[in-house]
């Protein structure tokens, strides 16, 4: 028996103006798996993070959720169909401590209408719980007290708490030391086991391979493949990246681009 995919892309294109950023993409990221989107710079892969996450609409193509074509025309659409993206920037507020940057635009009110602080607070602990998370010792602290790890924990988290189905992670580990580092994977990989879909940027090799179930590779604005990580090196990888070409993994010119 198949399972429909979270999110599946069918031939979508995306051009502005005379530039032509993506021709004919597919993609699939299912539920309870880390799909990466590698490509060297320019392959495409901000572009076609923007038209998952409604800051572009795509020009022709499906997006498929749960099977079914939606369109996504603005963020707020996207994030009904559960997209939460995790931009490299993180988006966090130093001034506000976790709870406050959790619930930032969603806060809980009481019946006279002043912020919920003990609800928020629980519900921000029981969600850094669920992932398992020791590096935070307080809900209460100030983001700007945090390490550029506890920060990304704090966004996972975020994700978590909203009950996200779809998780796009841009460069996680970015600027990220080797114990912070190795921390982040960890927390992506409890995320994808709590049946979520995540969809894992990054031009770290060594990170893509860590915690990736599947791999997807965009060049020049197509995908080159979609390979299971299992059945690739990186050398393999590194070649898709380059050139575009399939050959070793012994694809044929008419499923190279298709998503395995």
């Amino acid at each position: 028996m198949t399972t429909v995919p979270t999110l599946e892309l069918r031939g979508v294109d995306k051009a502005f103006g005379p530039v032509q950023a993506l021709s004919s993409v597919n993609l699939v990221a299912k539920a309870g798996e880390v799909t990466a989107l590698v490509g060297d710079n320019g392959a495409g892969k901000s572009t076609l993070v923007k038209c998952i996450g409604g800051i572009h609409r795509i020009d022709a193509g499906e997006l498929l959720f749960d099977g079914t074509a939606h369109s996504v025309a603005e963020p707020r659409d996207a994030a009904r169909l559960g997209v939460e993206i995790v931009h490299q920037d993180l988006a966090l507020c130093d001034n506000l401590d976790v709870v406050g940057n959790m619930f930032l635009g969603r806060e809980h009110l009481t019946r006279l209408h002043t912020l919920d602080e003990n609800s928020m607070e629980t519900l921000a602990r029981q969600a850094l719980d669920s992932l398992s998370v020791t590096t935070i010792r307080s809900a209460r602290q100030l983001v700007a007290s945090l390490s550029g790890g506890q920060r990304q924990t704090v966004a996972i988290a975020k994700a978590v708490l909203w009950q996200s189905k779809i998780v796009i992670l841009d460069e996680p580990t970015a600027a990220l030391g080797v114990a912070q580092t190795a921390q982040v994977l960890d927390l992506v990989r409890r995320l994808a086991e709590q049946g979520v879909a995540v969809i894992l940027v990054s031009h770290n090799m060594n990170d893509v391979l860590r915690v990736a179930d599947s791999i997807a590779v965009l060049f020049l604005g197509r995908t080159a493949a979609q390979v299971r990580r299992a059945e690739v090196t990186q050398t393999q990888v590194v070649e898709l990246i380059t050139t575009g070409r399939s050959g070793a993994l012994g694809l044929s010119p008419t499923q190279a681009g298709a998503t395995l």
